[in-house]
């Protein structure tokens, strides 16, 4: 993988097949027509598609169905989040409502993906509520490196956007790699324009440690164990694994840390929040960076709490006992022999 200089965005991957570079093609010339047209129809649109596809991914529709209940159960708990989201945790149609709508705010989150390089600082002016703005102040003109983590919450484009807009110094993001180089080359170009680039999983710590002795920022999103190698804290309740990644280079770098959220409220209208993780000043490095990763997990509920609807990480699998108990589930239900003709026996039939 090679990565850019400072300023200019990261090449991941090579190049790729010319499905892949069509695709990229129709994607780019999407974005341009999104950044173009009137945001009320196209969220809309978006609203429409995130129904579809409610409708036709059951699995998927599934897993979001036992992670916001599970969110859904805690918020009851604790007496915490919308009303809508706490029945959810009783009422099997109020949480089939919590799933529909986490999939039409999951559609509008790819809308706002095209949409990125029409995010800027002036449209973001009047738009973006920021709650917490003496602490985004101070984020955002720390003299010098700063890692920021969010979740897979509301529109990250523009918490990110945020923060590049306030810093002048280098700005780089980790970023998994996927099997589609044209599409990662198209997302690095699209963020070009605000100096923010990426830098794949497999060189972000090298890369990202010279970021921050530079002066910049380093962005991660750390509410999914991507590489399986996570650490496991309490999240809503039960043990989850979180990337321990960004608080160990904020620890080893000896940088600040700060967890950023941004929530829709309304068409083109948002809400910010940021807040400073503290850091142990001393202890072993283990101790110091489990204190960061559940200073990371509050923040993540903290967040969800706002909209559990727009945690898109609820598509993904969160929580390992509610992905055995699915597991173990499923194979009961087809017997001790697994699914039918899983061993051969029903073929040709």
């Amino acid at each position: 993988m090679t990565v850019a200089r400072p300023g200019e965005p990261s090449v991941l991957g090579g190049r790729g097949s010319r499905a892949q570079r069509l695709r990229a093609r129709a994607i780019g010339a999407l974005s341009v027509a999104a950044c173009h047209l009137p945001e009320g129809p196209l969220f809309a649109g978006a609203d429409a598609v995130g129904e579809l596809w409610y409708r036709t991914s059951p699995a998927r529709a599934a897993t979001a169905r036992r992670n916001l209940g599970r969110v859904a159960a805690w918020l009851a708990a604790e007496g915490r989040g919308p009303a809508r989201a706490r029945r959810a945790a009783t009422d099997p149609e109020a949480l089939d409502s919590l799933v529909r709508s986490a999939f039409r705010q999951n559609a509008r989150y790819y809308l706002e993906l095209v949409r990125a390089p029409a995010m800027t600082k002036a449209y973001l002016d009047g738009r973006l509520e920021k709650v917490d703005a003496d602490v985004l102040a101070r984020a955002v003109t720390e003299p010098g490196g700063v890692v920021v983590v969010a979740a897979h919450f509301g529109p990250i484009e523009v918490a990110s956007a945020v923060v590049v807009d306030g810093r002048s110094g280098d700005v780089a993001g980790a970023m998994e790699v996927v099997d589609d180089p044209e599409l990662q080359a198209w997302i690095s170009r699209s963020r070009a324009g605000r100096r923010l680039r990426f830098v794949g999983l497999g060189e972000a710590r090298r890369e990202l440690r010279r970021v921050l002795a530079g002066g910049g920022a380093a962005l991660f999103v750390a509410d999914r164990d991507i590489t399986g190698g996570g650490t496991r804290v309490r999240l809503f309740g039960h043990p989850a694994p979180l990337p321990s990644g960004p608080a160990l280079l904020a620890i080893e770098a000896n940088v600040p840390i700060y967890f950023a959220a941004v929530r829709r409220a309304g068409t083109g209208r948002y809400v910010g929040t940021m807040r400073e993780l503290q850091v142990p000043a001393e202890g072993r490095l283990r101790d110091r960076a489990m204190a960061v990763l559940d200073a990371t997990a509050r923040g993540i509920e903290d967040a969800v709490v706002t909209a559990p609807d727009q945690w898109s990480a609820v598509f993904f699998p969160i929580w390992p006992d509610l992905e055995a108990a699915a597991g173990a589930q499923a194979a009961g239900a087809h017997g001790p022999d697994g699914p039918p003709g899983a061993d051969g026996a029903g073929r040709g039939r």
